[in-house]
Formats: structure tokens, C-alpha cells, sequence
């Protein structure tokens, strides 16, 4: 397990090069995911448009996530963005193992994520956890031409970019070669499984948000 931070800011446009030059620099991050508007067609739902970006950074710690967002951290630079509506969260991160993890992107596309939270309370939060863990992540593994699957549980921490936080209860997100695998797994029979295991859930509140992403790596220099 490792810890990781999602940043999100939905009225950014950011260069991405510079971007992905100041993640590459981070000291202390594992690596770093940039997120940008991707597009898909699941039969269920429609969560409106995506944000212009999200920014998903691993760490091995939280004393290595805490250095790179304390208020003279590295992570400061990002305080260049377009900050309007922009929110953040640490997370503990789960993953979990899929049939066949190799990807498989066409030349000059990049992965598709499908970004999930779970935004509300639920009137049991460890027993809702453990059932969405046991339950849920041996469907999605199932999706046609899955890559990655994490889940992702709240933690305290600290940091000092200023912009507010977000206390979803949980995240979690799958990951495809393009798309079009993203649409086409939205739209087999895993898909109905997965709108079946929605119904067995212990009892939240709150609204869910699902965000098909275009996913570049970067890798610590």
C-alpha cells in the first residue's frame, strides 16, 4: 500500500509540459498521474463534463506526501493554477490484481481512466468499506480489457496548499488502454453486475460522481 493525493481543479488549463515538469521534480513522490478530459458512453450514467484537470501523485509515506505539500514544499508551484473550485484529498491506496495488468494503448493516445467518489457519509462507514472491498473489486476485475483497479480510503494529513479539502469517503478507479476499451467494458455484461452490486450496498448518502479521464504517467526524475 502507499498513499497518494488527488488534486482537482476543474477551471485550469494548464500547460502540461510545465506540469508534468514540476511533478517530475518532486522529491518525495513515487509518481504522479495528469488527468484531462477523456470521454465515454455508459448505460447507467451521465455525471456531466469532466474537470479540465486532476492531478493523482503517489508517495510511499505520509511523511513523504506531507514534504512535498508543507507550506515551503515543492508542491507549492502549484499554486500557479487556476485555483477556482479546485479541491483536495490524501487517500490510502488498495490495489487490487487484474487478469491482465499489460497495457496495450494505441500509438498517439494515452490510457483512459474511468475517476469515481463517493462524496457523502454512510451511516456505517467501516461496515460499508469492508462490503464495497469484498464485494466490489472482484466484479470490476472482470471488466473486458481492464489494466488497473484501485481503491482508495480517507487519512488524516497535513499540507499547506491552499486550496480546500474534500473529505470523500472513498475513491476508487479502473483503468483501460484508450476509450474505446473504457466503453466497450461500460457497456458488456460486467457493467450490469456492477448496477446489481449498487443495490447491495449498505446504506450512503450523498452524490457519486464518475469521470472518464485521459491519463499521462510521469515518472520522478
Amino acid at each position: 500500500m502507499t498513499v497518494c493525493w488527488f488534486g482537482q481543479f476543474p477551471a485550469a488549463s494548464p500547460d502540461i509540459a510545465w506540469l508534468a515538469d514540476v511533478v517530475a521534480k518532486t522529491p518525495t513522490v513515487r509518481y504522479g498521474l495528469i488527468y484531462t478530459p477523456s470521454n465515454t458512453s455508459d448505460p447507467y450514467l451521465d455525471d456531466g463534463p469532466p474537470p479540465q484537470l486532476a492531478l493523482q501523485l503517489y508517495f510511499d509515506d505520509i511523511a513523504a506526501l506531507e514534504t512535498a505539500l508543507a507550506s515551503n514544499g515543492h508542491l507549492q508551484q502549484l499554486r500557479a493554477l487556476n485555483m477556482t473550485g479546485a479541491t483536495q484529498q490524501a487517500m490510502l491506496t488498495r490495489r487490487f490484481p487484474v487478469p491482465d495488468p499489460v497495457f496495450r494503448t494505441p500509438q498517439d493516445e494515452h490510457p483512459c481512466t474511468y475517476l469515481v467518489a463517493y462524496e457523502g457519509a454512510a451511516d456505517d462507514l467501516p461496515a460499508w468499506l469492508a462490503h464495497y472491498i469484498d464485494d466490489h473489486p472482484p466484479i470490476m476485475a472482470r471488466f473486458p480489457g481492464i489494466r488497473q483497479l484501485e481503491v482508495y480510503t480517507c487519512i488524516d494529513w497535513c499540507g499547506g496548499l491552499p486550496c480546500p479539502r474534500v473529505a470523500h469517503m472513498q475513491r476508487n478507479k479502473v483503468v483501460f488502454d484508450s476509450p474505446a476499451a473504457l466503453t466497450a467494458a461500460l457497456n458488456s455484461p460486467v457493467r450490469h453486475e456492477m448496477r446489481a452490486a449498487f443495490h447491495r450496498f449498505p446504506s450512503f448518502t450523498g452524490p457519486i460522481t464518475h469521470y472518464p479521464m485521459m491519463t499521462r504517467t510521469v515518472v520522478r526524475e
